[in-house]
C-alpha cells in the first residue's frame, strides 16, 4: 500500500509538472498576437509565449534606423474600413476601431518605435493572454493516441517549466542573422551591432555585403559622410516596383543607385560571397581579396606575402582599401529549439532560411505544428506579401478556421446567395477585399455552386495551394461545381529585368483583358474539385491547374472595377456561359411578358416577380435602359393594343386598371412565342 500511494504521489507531481493548454503560441510579435486575437474571439484555451518583457521585440531593435517600409496611408477618399485596409499595411485585425495603425502615426513610413506602442496596446487593450519573459528553449513530441495529432508537443523554458500542448503555433519570426564565414570575416560588423550614428562614418571607406532592404537602409544613412560605399551580393538588385514584390529594394532606401548610375563614386558589384577573403593591413585598413589566394597561406605573415588580386589585374574593382566592412545579409529561422522528433527541415534554395511546411501552413514534419508570420513566407516568397503585417494577418486568420473546422467542428464560415446575386458578389469583393489584393495569387474567394445552380454559397480567402482538400479543411461540400476568384499581375509583367514602365503598359479593352499586366481578379470555374495530382502537375508558375473555363476583368488604372461596360458585362456573360443561364434582372412587366413566351424564366423572375418581388420601374427609367440597350423596346401599347394612357405610372398599376386582358393581344402573345 505504502509504494501504491507513493507511486501515486510520483504521477502527481509528474502531471503537476505540464502546464496544459489547447493550444501554445510561440511568440508576441504581430502574428502571435493575430493568432492569439482569433482564438480569443473563438473562446478557445491558449497561451502565447514572449521572451522579452513585452511585444514586439523585433520591432524594438529593428529596422536600426527605425523607419519601417510599410505604408500608412490616411487617406484613400472612401470609407469602406476593408477597402482602407488595402492601404494600412500596419494594423492587425480585430474588431476594435481604435487599434488601426492611422490611430498611431500620421507618417506615411512609420517609426518602428510606434510599432513597439502598437502591438503593446493591441496585447493590452484585448486583453490576450500572453505570458512574458518566457523563452522557449525545447520543443518536442510526446505520443498519445488520445491527443488531437496524436502527440502532445511538449515546451520547456528557460526555467525548466514544461507545457504541454495539443497544437503548436510557431509565430517567432526570422531574427536569427545570416553570417557568412570566410577568413577575414571576424573584422566585419553586423547590421545589428553597427553605429547608427553617420558621424561615425564621416571620412571613411565601406564595403557592406547584402542587397536587402537592410543594407540600402544602411548605405542610406551614411550616404552623406562617407568617401565612397561600395555594395557587393551574388545577385543583382531586385527593384520592388519591378518584381512587385514588398520584399524587394524599395524607393524610399534606393539613394545609392541615384550616386552609382550617375557616377559620384558609390558602385554595386556581384559576386559570391563566400569566395571573397579580407586582410587587415598594419594600419588597420581592410582589403578585398579571393580565398583562392589565401590557400596554403599563412596570414599571420603580413600583407605584405599575400598576393592580391590587383596584383595581377591593376583595375580590380575592390582595390581601393576599407575602413569598414558591414554585413547585411537577412535574418533566418531558429532552427536550434526544436527537437529531431519534429523533423522541422530548413527549406531548399532561396528558401532555405524558412521551415518546410505545406500551402496549408502546417509543417510538412509533423501534424498540429503550424508556422504564421514571417516565417510562413516559404508559401509565397517573392511571390505576394505573406512575409509581412499586411499579408500574413490573413493567412493567420486562414489557419485559425482551418484549425476551427479541425478540432471544433466549425465550418469555415460562408454565406448563401440566390444564383441572381452572384455577379454582384464577385464585384463587391474584387473591389473591396484587402485579403484578396494584399495576398494575390495565394488566398482566394470560392463560389460553391448549388443543384441545378439556382444559389450558391461564398467562402473568403482560402488557401489556393490546397484547393483540393476544400471539402476536408473546411467542412463544405463542393459537388456542383464551383469558381476561383483570385488577383493576379500579368505572367510576364513582373521580374528584376523587367522594364515596368514600357510605353502601352497597359490594357484598356475587355476583349482583350486577359493580356492585362496590373493586378487584375481573375475568375477561374470547374466543373468538379480539382485533384491533388492536378494541383501537383500545375505549370510551375501557375497558382491554380487549368480550370474549364477562365475570365480575366480588364485592368483598371483605380483598381475600381465597377464599369458598367468594360468590367460588369463581360462578367456576366462569363457566367451565364458557365452556367447556362440568364442572370440579368427585369423589371416586373417584362417577366411577366416571359411567363407568356418562354418555356423557362430566367432566375431573377423565377426568384422575384413569381414570389411578388419584381422591381417595378417607371417610365423614364424604362425609356433609358432601352437607350442604353438593357432591355429590348417592349412598349405598353404592344400587349394592350394602340391605346396610350394618360398618365403612366408603371406597367403593373396600369395592369391592376385593366381587369380583363383582351383576346387580340394575348393572341398576338402566343403568335410571337411560336414564331
Amino acid at each position: 500500500l505504502g509504494l501504491a500511494l507513493y507511486a501515486n504521489s510520483l504521477c502527481v507531481a509528474s502531471g503537476a509538472a505540464f502546464l496544459y493548454h489547447d493550444y501554445c503560441v510561440i511568440g508576441a510579435g504581430p502574428s502571435g498576437l493575430q493568432a492569439a486575437y482569433f482564438l480569443q474571439q473563438a473562446g478557445r484555451d491558449y497561451v502565447v509565449f514572449e521572451r522579452s518583457h513585452a511585444p514586439g521585440s523585433f520591432f524594438a531593435l529593428y529596422p536600426r534606423h527605425r523607419k519601417l517600409i510599410s505604408i500608412n496611408k490616411q487617406y484613400t477618399g472612401k470609407s469602406n474600413s476593408e477597402f482602407n485596409l488595402r492601404h494600412d499595411w500596419n494594423s492587425l485585425l480585430s474588431h476594435d476601431r481604435r487599434l488601426l495603425f492611422r490611430h498611431y502615426s500620421r507618417d506615411f513610413f512609420p517609426d518602428a518605435d510606434v510599432m513597439v506602442r502598437y502591438l503593446e496596446d493591441f496585447a493590452s487593450l484585448l486583453k490576450l493572454r500572453v505570458q512574458y519573459n518566457t523563452a522557449i528553449i525545447h520543443v518536442t513530441l510526446e505520443r498519445d493516441e488520445q491527443a488531437w495529432n496524436g502527440h502532445y508537443f511538449v515546451l520547456t523554458d528557460q526555467d525548466r517549466q514544461n507545457y504541454k500542448c495539443s497544437s503548436l503555433l510557431v509565430a517567432t519570426g526570422t531574427w536569427v542573422p545570416n553570417v557568412v564565414n570566410f577568413p577575414g570575416s571576424e573584422y566585419v560588423e553586423g547590421y545589428e551591432t553597427v553605429s547608427i550614428n553617420p558621424e561615425d562614418f564621416a571620412g571613411q571607406t565601406v564595403l557592406i555585403l547584402g542587397r536587402g532592404n537592410s543594407a540600402f537602409e544602411t548605405a542610406e544613412n551614411i550616404l552623406g559622410v562617407t568617401n565612397f560605399i561600395h555594395m557587393v551580393s551574388r545577385s543583382r538588385v531586385r527593384l520592388s516596383w519591378a518584381t512587385h514584390y514588398v520584399g524587394d529594394l524599395r524607393a524610399i532606401n534606393n539613394g545609392l543607385l541615384d550616386t552609382y548610375q550617375l557616377k559620384s563614386l558609390d558602385g554595386l558589384l556581384e559576386g559570391d560571397l563566400e569566395d571573397l577573403a579580407i586582410v587587415k593591413d598594419k594600419k588597420g585598413k581592410l582589403h578585398i581579396t579571393l580565398r583562392f589566394y589565401l590557400e596554403n597561406r599563412n596570414t599571420s605573415t603580413g600583407i605584405d606575402s599575400i598576393t592580391l588580386p590587383q596584383d595581377e589585374l591593376d583595375n580590380f574593382a575592390t582595390r581601393a582599401p576599407y575602413d569598414r566592412v558591414i554585413r547585411c545579409l537577412g535574418w533566418k529561422f531558429d532552427f536550434s529549439i526544436y527537437n529531431r522528433s519534429l523533423r522541422m527541415m530548413p527549406g531548399k534554395g532561396n528558401k532555405k532560411k524558412y521551415p518546410q511546411i505545406k500551402p496549408s501552413y502546417e509543417s510538412r514534419g509533423t501534424r498540429g505544428l503550424f508556422v504564421l508570420g514571417t516565417a510562413s513566407h516559404s508559401v509565397d516568397f517573392r511571390k505576394s506579401a505573406g512575409g509581412f503585417i499586411h499579408g500574413f494577418r490573413y493567412t493567420t486568420r486562414a489557419v485559425h478556421r482551418l484549425l476551427e473546422n479541425r478540432h471544433h467542428g466549425v465550418p469555415w464560415p460562408s454565406t448563401v446567395y440566390p444564383v441572381t446575386q452572384l455577379t454582384n458578389s464577385i464585384i463587391k469583393r474584387v473591389n473591396e477585399a484587402s485579403g484578396l489584393y494584399q495576398m494575390f495569387s495565394v488566398l482566394a474567394d470560392i463560389i460553391l455552386l448549388r443543384e441545378n445552380a439556382t444559389e450558391f454559397e461564398y467562402l473568403e480567402e482560402y488557401p489556393v495551394g490546397v484547393l483540393a482538400e476544400l471539402e476536408m479543411q473546411t467542412g463544405r461540400k463542393a459537388p456542383n461545381g464551383l469558381f476561383v476568384i483570385v488577383m493576379e499581375y500579368g505572367r510576364n509583367f513582373s521580374g528584376a529585368d523587367k522594364d515596368v514602365f514600357y510605353y502601352n503598359r497597359a490594357v484598356g479593352e475587355a476583349q482583350h483583358a486577359w493580356q492585362s499586366n496590373f493586378l487584375h481578379p481573375v475568375i477561374y470555374y470547374y466543373k468538379r474539385l480539382p485533384t491533388e495530382r492536378e494541383m501537383r502537375l500545375r505549370p510551375p508558375d501557375w497558382s491554380l491547374p487549368r480550370p474549364d473555363a477562365v475570365h480575366h476583368i480588364v485592368e483598371d488604372f483605380l483598381t475600381d472595377w465597377t464599369a458598367p461596360n468594360a468590367h460588369i458585362l463581360p462578367l456576366r456573360r462569363f457566367l451565364e456561359n458557365c452556367l447556362s443561364t440568364d442572370l440579368r434582372s427585369f423589371f416586373a412587366d417584362s417577366c411577366f411578358l416571359f411567363a407568356f413566351t418562354r418555356q423557362k424564366l430566367p432566375p431573377f423572375c423565377r426568384q422575384g416577380y413569381v414570389r411578388m418581388q419584381g422591381l417595378v420601374g417607371s417610365e423614364g427609367l424604362r425609356r433609358h435602359a432601352v437607350e442604353a440597350g438593357l432591355l429590348e423596346d417592349y412598349t405598353l401599347t404592344d400587349f394592350l393594343g394602340n391605346r396610350a394612357p394618360d398618365s403612366h405610372k408603371g406597367s403593373q398599376d396600369q395592369l391592376l386598371r385593366d381587369h380583363v386582358i383582351p383576346v387580340r393581344p394575348l393572341q398576338h402573345l402566343v403568335n410571337a412565342k411560336d414564331e
